[in-house]
């Protein structure tokens, strides 16, 4: 067993570690040799990062694991890529300009150099990736893919895409990337301006893959919500990012976070609110976002962000489940349906108002919503209508509910969850 210094994660053999690193490192791997070759250059530096992973998931079984696992990655990677660009005589010169900046003496840190208009390479490269001539969408599933290890599949799931527009969008967003000229190390002022909300939502993503993941077999990855945290973090120390947004978005992460260990059994299985252990809740990441909270509430702005961390907050200091204040998290969900509507924020609203006025009051709610096409099949939808009906005691329609989110809910420990509650119902 290994513990990686980088994060605490627990490890415990060669081919666990190099997805550990796939996931969490691919993406800083790109941005730190992105910024010395060239953004027009991306592709190489992927094929690069790629490699060094399949060259560590051959090595590290049969060698045993490097002492430092993630100097290693980046060798490898580096010097896959300068191979690459030597083997083309017209890509000479990009070595020639990157000078010193190819070169990795012995001892050199991995980690990305703080300088430049954003503190971290990762950060910067988000704001490269959120350029306004790529189309928005385009934009989200650029960056989640190259820069945030998600599967075509994840981000399907997470933007309501099917698997072959992501790829579509995917492609389209990278000859936008090769096309635009861009100083990967001093983006101009106006330009991290006017991409900060574009770089909110791709972090926002992050942290909400590592909450409720798409993987089957992985319903928490607490790396990436960390990782989300660490970089929303970075942006609030930014004087583009110190917004009272950002801070509303850092605080939803910090109260979320909290409850990361509350939300699971002894065996990795999912629990309903009612079913955990507040006292497990982590106190100091619940007074980092009450501190972000204050810093939100100044200026005469109320986002999405804003919302969704009163609601969250409700949540977080709730004493007891019986305790919830539900009348003003259905206040909240009505104020952020305003704000951003959604179906999903109707949703969660009538969730909300089934706790607080009894659960045929939820059922009505979602009765008088007419699901979008894009909606059709989604299984929280059905997840949450059969549990209603379930508890207002119309089995026939519950049944039939928990049923079609069974077959297509994606991870293991949802599925789990729902045959409890369709097996509270047959009994």
């Amino acid at each position: 067993m290994r513990r990686d210094p980088g994060d605490g994660v627990l490890l415990t053999d060669a081919s666990g570690l190099v997805e550990h690193f796939f996931r969490h490192e691919y993406g800083r791997l790109v941005a730190i040799l992105t910024r010395k070759v060239g953004i027009q250059h991306v592709d190489l530096v992927e094929d690069a990062v790629q490699t060094a992973l399949m060259t560590a998931l051959t090595s590290w079984v049969a060698k045993g694991l490097p002492d430092d696992p993630r100097s290693w990655l980046y060798r490898v990677a580096h010097n896959q890529l300068i191979g690459t660009l030597r083997n083309t005589a017209g890509r000479l010169r990009i070595l020639e300009a990157a000078g010193n900046a190819l070169r990795v003496a012995p001892n050199d840190p991995v980690s990305p150099r703080f300088d430049g208009e954003v503190r971290d390479d990762l950060l910067r490269m988000l704001f490269v990736c959120c350029n306004e001539a790529i189309p928005r969408d385009s934009r989200l599933v650029l960056a989640l893919k190259m820069l945030c290890g998600f599967s075509t599949t994840e981000i399907a799931l997470r933007l309501f895409l099917s698997e072959a527009n992501v790829l579509k969008r995917l492609g389209r967003a990278r000859e936008h990337l090769r096309e635009i000229p861009s100083d990967f190390n001093s983006l101009p002022l106006d330009a991290l301006q006017s991409r900060l909300a574009s770089v909110q939502v791709v972090l926002y993503l992050l942290f909400n893959e590592g909450y409720l993941s798409a993987q089957s077999d992985t319903t928490i990855r607490r790396e990436m919500c960390d990782e989300a945290i660490r970089l929303a973090t970075l942006l609030t120390e930014h004087p583009v990012g110190t917004t009272p947004e950002t801070f509303a978005l850092l605080a939803l992460m910090h109260f979320h976070g909290a409850r990361l260990n509350a939300r699971l059994d002894g065996i990795g299985g999912l629990l309903l609110l009612e079913e955990q252990d507040r006292s497990l809740c982590y106190q100091d990441q619940v007074r980092l976002g009450a501190e972000c909270l204050k810093k939100a509430a100044t200026g005469e702005s109320f986002t999405r962000f804003h919302a969704e961390a009163g609601i969250a907050a409700e949540h977080v200091f709730a004493p007891s489940f019986a305790e919830t204040r539900w009348k003003e998290i259905a206040d909240l969900y009505s104020m952020l349906d305003r704000i951003a509507p959604s179906p999903l924020n109707a949703l969660n609203r009538a969730v909300a108002v089934s706790e607080w006025q009894g659960p045929e009051a939820g059922v009505a709610i979602l009765n008088g919503i007419e699901r979008p096409s894009w909606l059709l099949g989604y299984y929280l939808w059905d997840a949450v209508l059969g549990e209603l009906h379930r508890r207002a005691g119309h089995n026939e329609e519950a049944r039939r509910y928990i049923e079609q989110a069974l077959a297509s809910a994606p991870t293991d420990a949802e599925r789990e969850l729902l045959r409890r509650r369709l097996a509270s119902i047959n009994h």
